[in-house]
């Protein structure tokens, strides 16, 4: 299924939570923010939140430095 990342189209599984997206796309869940439809999701419920065909995600990862 095609799902909107960050402005991109992506291939996802179908099924797929955003805790299982987060692992093959190699971030780190407790350093992400996740808007999906305009709706920030909590972190503890990622691996409960299954994605649809045509959802759209923002994910903001942070990044230590000086």
């Amino acid at each position: 299924m095609n799902i909107v990342v960050n402005g991109q189209t992506e291939d996802c599984a179908p099924g797929a939570s955003i805790s299982r997206f987060l692992t093959e796309r190699a971030y780190e869940a407790s350093a992400v923010v996740v808007e999906r439809n305009g709706q920030i999701i909590a972190r503890d419920t990622f691996a409960q939140t299954m994605l649809q065909e045509g959802d759209c995600l923002e994910i903001v990862q942070f990044v230590g430095g000086g």
